[in-house]
């Protein structure tokens, strides 16, 4: 559990990087995924090729997987979008709405009963969305379009979640962005006539940051998260990953001084954020230690 944590934590921390690499590419948000995507697949699948762990599925299993990535290739369109719309800060707050939509979706689509600590704690995470929402009515826009993300993604990861049961990280890492390249490529036609670009073309500086953006914080990114969804539920894996806005906020800061551009209710909303965070890793450590003081054999044992 403990190296389930570490592996969660280190995909947050480079998860925090995606927002700047939002920032510094040029593309619009629809040709910024489709190319993330593309190279992404395209690294791992040499990696795999090389290392000889690449996985033959079938044509059913891999429009399943497909399927779950193109949700996370829409969900990465509209979170950039965000970006461009407002700022990373704003972007990556709003990314925080995964944890409130996942609590109501994983019941209905598991068919399990809703947990009323996870539907307080996404409540606090709402009412920090809420004070951030209100505080500048020019980043509205930025702030819809990042909550759309939000919902988006949470039915990725609940679906992620079945995968990473089936299949390995590697497997379904490398058909996700696959199929989400591949569903793109589908609507971009459409997308760049609704949003038309003068070239479809990266220049040199923002393919390097392409390149970067794709090994590091998609590749590792997601095959750590698929690791650790072995592990940790949807709901904790989403709710942990509200700690992004903290990496990405200090990164925004330092990089493009957004400091100057947020008040007091956004860093008040923000706190609520990651108070929801430390309440449901306490309820999750308290979880696992629960199983084992309860265990006749084990306590036993510790006599």
């Amino acid at each position: 559990m403990k190296q389930a944590f570490l592996k969660l934590h280190l995909a947050i921390i480079l998860a925090g990087f995606t927002g700047v690499f939002g920032k510094l590419i040029t593309l619009n948000e629809g040709l910024l995924v489709w190319y993330r995507l593309f190279l992404s697949a395209i690294l791992l699948a040499v990696l795999l090729l090389i290392s000889k762990r690449l996985e033959r599925i079938s044509g059913a299993e891999f429009l399943k997987i497909g399927l779950a990535g193109f949700l996370l290739g829409l969900h990465w369109i509209f979170f950039y979008g965000s970006i461009k719309y407002s700022n990373i800060s704003i972007g990556v707050v709003c990314f925080s709405m995964t944890g409130f939509f996942t609590a109501i979706l994983a019941p209905i689509l598991n068919r399990k009963k809703f947990s009323l600590a996870e539907l307080l704690l996404s409540a606090l995470t709402l009412l920090g969305i809420g004070l951030i929402f209100h505080f500048d009515t020019k980043y509205r826009t930025g702030i819809i379009l990042g909550i759309i993300s939000s919902l988006i993604v949470a039915f990725f990861t609940v679906f992620n979640e079945r995968l990473s049961k089936l299949y390995s990280s590697e497997t379904v890492t490398l058909y996700e962005m696959t199929g989400g390249f591949l569903g793109l490529t589908l609507i971009m036609p459409v997308y760049l006539l609704i949003s038309p670009v003068s070239s479809i073309l990266p220049s040199a500086t923002d393919l390097g940051y392409l390149l970067l953006l794709a090994s590091f914080c998609t590749v590792l990114l997601y095959l750590l998260v698929t690791q650790a969804l072995r592990r940790i539920s949807a709901f904790t894996v989403n709710l942990s990953f509200n700690l992004e806005p903290v990496y990405g906020i200090l990164l925004a800061i330092l990089i493009y001084q957004e400091n100057k551009e947020l008040s007091a209710p956004f860093y008040i909303g923000l706190a609520l954020i990651i108070l929801s965070v430390l309440f449901q890793m306490l309820r999750v450590i308290a979880q696992n230690r629960r199983p084992v003081l309860n265990n006749p054999v084990q306590r036993t044992a510790n006599l």
